[in-house]
């Protein structure tokens, strides 16, 4: 993270891999490990960080309110 209030590329890369449409897990990791070159756990590591940071969601609204849904949906059912 950058204090500035700019994501960096890597967070900005991670934000635009979630807003896409993958057509199973399989594909969505492979991805992760050769177009991000990082491994799974540290994307949604990553993410998951991200889905509090105000400049994510600044960047990208949709994504990060989306995720926060299911992310409280999932609380909710626990």
């Amino acid at each position: 993270m950058t204090d500035e209030g700019q994501l960096t590329a890597t967070e900005a890369e991670v934000l635009a891999y979630e807003a896409r449409t993958w057509p199973g897990p399989g594909v969505k990791e492979r991805a992760i490990r050769e177009g991000l070159g990082m491994t799974p756990v540290r994307y949604y590591q990553l993410l998951n960080a991200l889905m509090d940071d105000p400049r994510a969601l600044a960047h990208a609204p949709g994504t990060v309110n989306r995720l926060r849904r299911i992310r409280e949906a999932q609380r909710a059912r626990r």
